[in-house]
């Protein structure tokens, strides 16, 4: 499975090369997590030869998430740590990152080390070949899933197939937030609305519904070892419907009044 549009298919060529990997990271109490987390992205973008920085919000964190990054920064010279001293939340965490990269492309990763840096290289490869967008899939041919709790996992098929069907896309991994971007999208795809997880859906679905082009690799996904997950699936139904009733009426009613020119 490609999962690549048809404008997508079309126009594949046509992105200028690209010159700094902004690897956007949330982190709210994440101090064990982030150290093995971004030594290992920054060996692996470093042994790729991969441009690129890491910028890690600290959204509100009560424990020493802050006191680490200063650490690893001291270590690790592309990391770019910034406290979110406003609102909190994934969503917002991660649009305060947006907001501060330096790149002209961008991914979003976990802090608990649950996404691949070897697929964020390939990300990056990918968005080279021209395309706006690279979407991860858990859940195609060579993707995988490790240790993923059976109770969210069937949440997430349901929640993915309802995408599909309402949108009448291909993507069958909508939810994860692991994709990139060039920064043209995410500039494109603003103002951002969802202060939440369900940013996940957001971004890609605007992207698509924008006209913006896409194609999809497999990627795994391996569950945190240290620390709490942070989404609580019963506080985060009505906030995915929301926003994708937003995007709904935007793809059957805006008459493309948003989409990229």
């Amino acid at each position: 499975m490609s999962g690549i549009s048809l404008t997508g298919a079309m126009s594949a060529s046509t992105g200028k090369n690209l010159t700094l990997f902004s690897i956007v990271i949330p982190a709210h109490n994440e101090e064990e997590s982030l150290p093995p987390t971004v030594r290992d992205i920054y060996a692996v973008m470093t042994r790729e030869n991969v441009p690129h920085e890491i910028v890690v919000v600290d959204d509100g964190s009560k424990d020493q998430t802050w006191a680490v990054l200063q650490s690893l920064k001291a270590e690790i010279p592309t990391l770019a740590p910034v406290q979110n001293l406003g609102l909190h939340g994934f969503g917002r965490a991660v649009i305060f990152g947006l907001n501060h990269m330096k790149g002209d492309a961008c991914t979003i990763m976990m802090a608990d080390a649950s996404d691949s840096p070897e697929h964020a290289v390939k990300y990056w490869r990918t968005l080279n070949e021209g395309w706006d967008c690279v979407f991860g899939s858990r859940f195609i041919k060579g993707g995988e899933v490790i240790d993923y709790p059976r109770v969210k996992l069937l949440v997430n098929r349901i929640a993915n197939f309802l995408v599909r069907i309402g949108f009448n896309i291909r993507l069958n991994d909508t939810t994860n937030a692991f994709k990139a971007y060039r920064r043209g999208v995410i500039d494109g795809c603003r103002p951002f609305l969802s202060p939440h997880f369900n940013l996940t859906v957001e971004i890609p679905l605007k992207a698509i519904i924008r006209g913006y082009t896409w194609t999809v690799i497999p990627i795994t996904w391996q569950n945190r070892k240290y620390g709490e997950a942070k989404l609580k699936i019963k506080e985060m139904g009505s906030r995915y419907f929301f926003i994708c009733a937003y995007l709904w009426l935007e793809k059957y009613f805006s008459r493309g009044d948003y989409r990229k020119k």
